[in-house]
Formats: C-alpha cells, sequence, structure tokens
C-alpha cells in the first residue's frame, strides 16, 4: 500500500472548483495580449478590448479541462524517457532562477557565474534521486538579455537531464526553441519526445501580462509541456484564508491551462504554482511556512481531482545557511510532497525564499528526496509469509547478516543514504576527521565534480548550440561566452 495524506475531501475539492470557475466567468481576468483575447472572444467570452479584461464561460474552462493531458513524459538530451508525471508518480528537480549562490568557503551569497553555473549541471547530472535539472542560477558574467537562453544552452551541453525553465521575455523563447531543436532535429521530435518543462507565471490576482501570456501562446504553440505556476500569497494578494488563497490559485491556474488549450488542445500542461502565506512581521514570503506547504499539497489534490498531472515548489528553506532550519523545512517539504503524490517537486538546493541555490545543501537534499522517495515505496512483504522459516533460521544462527533472505532484499528494503547522512559510531566520526554536515557536503561535492562525465552529445550538436547561443550573445554586445575557468 503506497502511504498517502489528504487535506481536502471530495466535497470540499469540488467546492472550491466551482467557486473558481464562477469568478472566471464573473469577475473574469485580466489579459493584456490581444492575440489572446480575440481567440477568446472567437470561444464566446466575453471580452472588453478596452479594459484588457475576458469573462470566460463554463464550456469553454470545462473543455479544456477535458483536452489537456493526463499525463506528461519528459525525455533526456539522449532520448531516453526519464518521467511520467501521472498518478502519484513523484519526480524531484532544483529550484529555478536564483539571484545568488552560496558560497562555502566564505558562507556568503553571491552573484553567480557561468563557473558556478556549470558546476552544479555537473553536480546535478549525478544526484540519483533528483531525475530532472532546473535553470537553477542566473549567471552574472552575460548579458540580462540572453540570460534565458544562456541557462538552457548551459544545461543542454553539460547535462543529459531534462530541464525546468523558463522564458521572463518574448526574445527569449525563440532561442530557447532553437537550442531545444539542435538537440532533437525538427518540431515533431520535439514534440514527441520533449527535453524541458516551461514555467508560466501569471500575476495575482488573475492577470496575464503581455510577455507572459505570449510566452504561453508560443509554448503551446509547439506543444512543448508547461507548468502554470500562479503565486497568490496569503493576506498580502489573495485572501488570509488558504481555502481562499486555493480559491484564487485554482482560477489563476485554470485561466492559464483555457489559453493554452485553445491556442493547442492537447498542450501538455502541469498544474503547478509557488503560492505561499505573507509573514507580516518580516514582509517575507516564506516557503519553509507549514502553511504554504499545506496549500501546495492541496492545490495538488485539486490537480488531479481535475484530472492533470501537478508541480509545485515545496522542498526548499527560508535559511541563509546550510544549517538546521534548512534541512528541516526542506525535509518536512519534500516528505509531504511525496506523500500528496505531487507529481514534479521543485526546491532542492535552494534557501532564502527561492533567491539562493547552494551545491552543499543540493547533495544534501538528493539524501532527502531519496528518504522521501522510499517512504511512499511503503511496506510490503518479501517473502515474509510464513515468517516461521526466517525465524527458525533467526534462532540458530543468533544473526541474519548472511541470510539469502537479506542478501535478497537488503538493497531493496533498505535506504542507504550516501556520505553526506552521518550514520557512524561517534568513534569512527573522530577518526574521520569530526566533519560536519557542511563539510561532509562539500567534500561530497568536491568528487562529484572530479567523477564528472559529459553527456555523449555529438560533435555537430555541440557545435550548433554553441554557434546559435555566439550568434544571440554577439546581438546584446558580448563578443565571447564565458569559459568554464
Amino acid at each position: 500500500m503506497r502511504p498517502s495524506i489528504r487535506l481536502l475531501s471530495d466535497d470540499f475539492v469540488r467546492q472550491i472548483v466551482a467557486e473558481a470557475i464562477d469568478i472566471l466567468c464573473t469577475l473574469g481576468v485580466g489579459v493584456d495580449h490581444p492575440q489572446t483575447l480575440s481567440v477568446l472572444s472567437d470561444h464566446g467570452a466575453k471580452v472588453d478590448i478596452e479594459r484588457r479584461h475576458a469573462a470566460f464561460t463554463e464550456d469553454i474552462i470545462h473543455e479544456a479541462i477535458e483536452s489537456a493531458p493526463s499525463s506528461i513524459r519528459l525525455y533526456d538530451v539522449e532520448g531516453n524517457q526519464t518521467h511520467n508525471f501521472s498518478g502519484h508518480a513523484v519526480y524531484f528537480t532544483p529550484g529555478s532562477s536564483a539571484l545568488y549562490v552560496l558560497d562555502h568557503l566564505n558562507k556568503k551569497m553571491r552573484a553567480p557565474t557561468t563557473r558556478d553555473y556549470i558546476e552544479y549541471t555537473k553536480v546535478v547530472s549525478q544526484l540519483g534521486h533528483i531525475t530532472s535539472q532546473s535553470t537553477a542560477m542566473i549567471p552574472s558574467d552575460v548579458p540580462a538579455e540572453i540570460s534565458d537562453s544562456y541557462r538552457l544552452f548551459l544545461s543542454l551541453l553539460y547535462c543529459e537531464k531534462p530541464v525546468v525553465t523558463g522564458a521572463f521575455s518574448v526574445e527569449s523563447f525563440g532561442v530557447m526553441k532553437d537550442l531545444q531543436m539542435a538537440i532533437r532535429g525538427t518540431a515533431e521530435s520535439l514534440r514527441d519526445r520533449p527535453l524541458a518543462v516551461f514555467s508560466c507565471c501569471p500575476t495575482s490576482p488573475l492577470h496575464w501580462n503581455e510577455v507572459t501570456c505570449q510566452n504561453l501562446v508560443d509554448y503551446a504553440h509547439y506543444s512543448i509541456p508547461v507548468e502554470i505556476v500562479a503565486m497568490p500569497l496569503s493576506g498580502l494578494v489573495a485572501p488570509v484564508t488558504l481555502t481562499g488563497t486555493l480559491i484564487q490559485h485554482t482560477a489563476e491556474t485554470l485561466s492559464g491551462v483555457v489559453i493554452s488549450q485553445l491556442v493547442n488542445p492537447g498542450t501538455p500542461v502541469l498544474y503547478g504554482g509557488s503560492p505561499a502565506i505573507f509573514d507580516v512581521r518580516f514582509e517575507t514570503t516564506p516557503m519553509g511556512a507549514i502553511e504554504t506547504m499545506m496549500i501546495a499539497c492541496a492545490y495538488n489534490e485539486i490537480g488531479k481531482h481535475l484530472g492533470l498531472p501537478t508541480q509545485a515548489y515545496i522542498s526548499m528553506s527560508d535559511a541563509k545557511q546550510v544549517d538546521a532550519q534548512a534541512g528541516l523545512e526542506t525535509g518536512m517539504g519534500a516528505v509531504l510532497g511525496a506523500l500528496s503524490g505531487i507529481n514534479s517537486i521543485s526546491g532542492p538546493g535552494m534557501i532564502d525564499f527561492e533567491n539562493c541555490q547552494s551545491l552543499e545543501k543540493l547533495v544534501l537534499d538528493n539524501e532527502v528526496c531519496g528518504m522521501a522517495l522510499r517512504l511512499v515505496e511503503g511496506i510490503e512483504p518479501k517473502e515474509d509469509f510464513p515468517a516461521r522459516g526466517i525465524l527458525q533460521e533467526l534462532f540458530e544462527q543468533r544473526h541474519l547478516l548472511i541470510s539469502d533472505h537479506t542478501r535478497r532484499y537488503m538493497n531493496e528494503e533498505i535506504f542507504f543514504p550516501g556520505p553526506v547522512i552521518d550514520r557512524a559510531s561517534k568513534t569512527r566520526w573522530e577518526q574521520e576527521g569530526e566533519l560536519t554536515l557542511e563539510e561532509r557536503a562539500h567534500r561530497q561535492v568536491k568528487q562529484l565534480l572530479e567523477s564528472y562525465e559529459p553527456p555523449t552529445l555529438d560533435e555537430q550538436t555541440r557545435n550548433d548550440l554553441t554557434e546559435r547561443m555566439e550568434h544571440e550573445a554577439r546581438r546584446y554586445g558580448q563578443q565571447r561566452l564565458p569559459t568554464e575557468h
């Protein structure tokens, strides 16, 4: 039996969805994109061009939900399937778009560089419980205008895992599409074997700006999987109650589902988000707050009720160092997300309200993810009934260390974390240098950088990727791309 948790009853979910649909059909949503307003009008929505506003119909909403796929598959750079977002399958990916990286040497946050990003890709490529990469940090040594496409370029060049990413300008998507095409070869191949999920974020409350809406239209046009990341903040730009926030989140997310499906029915959509409570004491949006995690787990139930695969930012921390708070908040989020069956869990490696990435925390979080994944495998009998035989052997041998039963099931039944997690005796810990958690994590990062092997991209593909990126960089005055060293 797979262990799980529920926060909402079926009736509660239906009531929230009904309220959200009513809001979309009465209060409506702001849309700053003329093309989308025209499409909505053509399908029966009540559109006010001057106000840039649209009120949906129930038929539009229900038809969009029906046309969105109930599962999404992802493939790595080499064309191997790695993900099937469906049911209660759970996959972890690092948090995205950090403005800072935590420097292990001085324990200070600083702006990331290309070298930091490449080291990140090398590390994440070897983390067994984090099955995709994200465009995790924004290098400061390239023009801001190319930062979106540059991150995807580095990810595809140095790591074979599929990518969770996003475009924050209309121009960026064209380059990012070309980079994916350099890997896949044709638009049809990219559609059949997608290697990236693109985030798309409506603005709370209930608004789509022109750039974000154009991005959503572009993703849909190419059938690129998109995660709708609505971000209502309880008590600031959303009702302070968790229920009220869930109603608003549902309306905002459904508005994105509708737009994507009207542009291209069947566009793969993850029912996602990054909502949070607002802590009025510090004027912050804590991702490690238990209420933030509850909202994420609850809207996951709403997404599953609608038959859509789900995503959430949940396994991360608001701490400023790799400390006890970082482990506490990330561990709680990973376990709750896994038990809830959130299909794509974003957040490992992140601290400081989604602002900072830490490679040391990332390797620690890989073990957290492994433990959470083991938990949802549950407890199942493995030649345990009848129990008399194995207990008889124990009585006779006084231990079961080398029994056939132990050797057959030990690695399957017991999760053995890597060296970041200390399970040694005190004596052995002292003999091995009395290393702290962060010291062990840093040692693991160094070992992963030394053992890294690049993906098996052919030389022509590497050249195509580099030429496309160099051409884009020159448009903004950078004649040479930064090097790894």
